[in-house]
């Protein structure tokens, strides 16, 4: 019986065969680790739209080139849908790990165990830098994203607040940063922190209402007390002799323990966060 793909045939050109593969197969070096969604979804287009004419105008020879080439394709497609989601926690010393003798016990290690955990496949990158204030996180956030964030957690503003600067600055520059977010299309979690009443009652009614307003300018994700975790354990940051097993000598950066309050706090809003990666 004949070979119901037919033989190759000789009027299907090796350069006409390369225009419908998706990547030229050769023994060289391996494709990049990392291949762009979008790129791979453009090559699946382009093989469908040409493959009824295809078929038509070059006979079963093409259809065989036709089919190998949207098989490595639907491979590279396979593999770029099995990359684990990038996640970039964008803060101060709270997210850095400031203080902890064990790097792998501070908030970032944890929160991406307590998410691997729950079978979530995903790493979550330290963008953490110890006395950060709003203003410095923007002034870091193009190359601390890079180019593979899938999504981004905000917890800035504790040092603004230690320094009693202006909300209105914060406010701003939380504004910059949430709007070169939306310009690379990344959803975004926005970590709230509570201002005591040093300042005055004014100086906290502005400070603590700007992150909800930001969240719902921007239709980010709002967790709204990033020590959440430790006053549902009964800790109250306002009283610091509840606070004392679970902070470090300085009474304002958590021990292991508060991590992973804090994580347990945190985590079912960073999981809606991953939810929103690709829609």
């Amino acid at each position: 019986m004949p070979d119901p793909d037919g033989p190759m045939s000789p009027t299907v050109s090796p350069r006409w065969i390369e225009s419908v593969m998706p990547f030229r197969m050769s023994t060289g070096p391996a494709l990049p680790a990392r291949v762009s969604r979008a790129s791979v979804s453009a090559r699946i287009s382009s093989v469908m739209r040409g493959f009824p004419g295809a078929v038509l105008s070059k006979g079963y020879g093409a259809m065989r080139a036709v089919r190998n080439g949207l098989a490595v394709t639907l491979l590279l497609a396979g593999a770029v849908s099995a990359e684990p989601v990038t996640v970039v926690a964008l803060g101060d010393s709270l997210t850095a790990g400031y203080g902890l003798a064990d790097q792998s016990q501070g908030l970032v290690p944890v929160l991406e165990g307590w998410l691997k955990a729950r079978a979530h496949d995903v790493v979550v990158q330290n963008a953490g830098v110890s006395g950060d204030t709003t203003a410095g996180g923007l002034a870091r956030i193009g190359w601390a994203l890079g180019p593979d964030a899938d999504a981004l957690i905000v917890t800035l503003g504790g040092n603004d607040l230690l320094r009693g600067i202006d909300p209105a600055a914060s406010k701003s520059n939380l504004q910059a940063i949430l709007t070169e977010a939306a310009a690379r299309k990344l959803p975004v979690l926005l970590v709230a922190m509570r201002a005591p009443g040093n300042f005055g009652p004014e100086y906290k009614a502005a400070f603590d209402a700007m992150y909800g307003d930001l969240a719902a300018e921007y239709g980010t994700l709002l967790a709204e007390d990033f020590f959440g975790g430790l006053r549902a354990a009964g800790a109250d940051p306002a009283d610091p002799a509840s606070l004392a097993a679970f902070m470090q000598a300085d009474g304002i950066h958590p021990n292991p323990e508060g991590v992973k309050l804090i994580v347990e706090g945190l985590g079912p809003k960073v999981e809606e966060l991953l939810g929103e990666v690709g829609s």
